[in-house]
């Protein structure tokens, strides 16, 4: 298993697909927070802001797990459709035949890449934010506990959208049909169920279980459930419901895709 790992992290580090998309989400990410910022500090005359308060700085802080996990969710999927795609699986699995210890090398070594996108997407975040909320809002909140915990387990939320997106790029090996399904899951497929559910009381309960709500959940902050768009699970609840996610999809691509001759 270690020299399985070290030939994934290698893999990772001479490449350069993994900070390109590093660099553009932490611009994406200071961007959109810059924007959330000031969206949330502009009070209609003779009212007040929409959120304010520590909501409006973890709504700030946290949007690099709100919407900007699309981005280590491509790249631990296209670490793996990459190796279909310029054949790199045949050496590999030539090397160490055993699938299930190469599938379990990829899924650690996308978590610890993903740990480098929570890093830079919540800082970027915090970056772009706190001058924003400090000089037009209530406040930065930089030293509260209540808002430094969801900070940091954004962080851990967006490495585990890199160890799912291993899951989804086991599954869908083509990485052009992969990045089209991330894509449109993301930005359009999940926020629309999430509206959906939550406007039927019926269905309220099932948008709490999809991928998005879950890392939510687990970092304690939306901003779906800041406008009272949506409801969250418990912490724990929506920290294994997340974990699930990436577990069972490897585990399907381990048995389907896997498990077929590969030449």
């Amino acid at each position: 298993m270690r020299a399985a790992l070290t030939s994934e992290l290698r893999k990772w580090t001479t490449t350069r697909l993994w900070w390109v998309l590093l660099v553009i989400m932490a611009a994406y990410m200071a961007f959109l927070a810059v924007v959330m910022a000031f969206s949330l500090t502009l009070a209609p005359t003779g009212g007040t802001a929409p959120v304010g308060g520590v909501d409006a700085a973890l709504t700030v802080y946290t949007l690099g797990n709100g919407l900007g996990y699309v981005f280590p969710l491509l790249a631990g999927a296209m670490s793996m459709t990459s190796e279909f795609r310029y054949q790199t699986i045949t050496p590999s699995l030539l090397g160490d035949p055993r699938r299930a210890v190469f599938l379990g090398a990829k899924l650690v070594s996308a978590a610890v890449i993903g740990l480098a996108f929570g890093v830079v997407g919540t800082a970027a975040s915090v970056a772009g934010g706190a001058p924003i909320l400090s000089l037009r809002g209530d406040g930065a909140f930089l030293t509260e506990g209540d808002v430094l915990a969801p900070i940091a387990l954004s962080v851990v939320a967006l490495a585990i959208w890199a160890f799912v997106g291993v899951g989804v790029g086991s599954l869908i090996t083509n990485q052009v049909a992969a990045i089209v399904v991330v894509l449109a899951f993301t930005q359009f497929v999940e926020p629309i169920l999430r509206v959906g559910f939550s406007a039927v009381d019926a269905l309220e309960g099932v948008a709490k279980f999809l991928p998005g709500a879950a890392s939510e959940a687990l970092v304690g902050a939306s901003t779906y459930a800041s406008l009272g768009m949506s409801e969250l699970l418990d912490r724990w609840a929506g920290a294994l419901v997340f974990l699930a996610y990436g577990v069972v999809l490897a585990a399907i691509g381990r048995w389907t895709t896997l498990r077929r001759d590969i030449t």
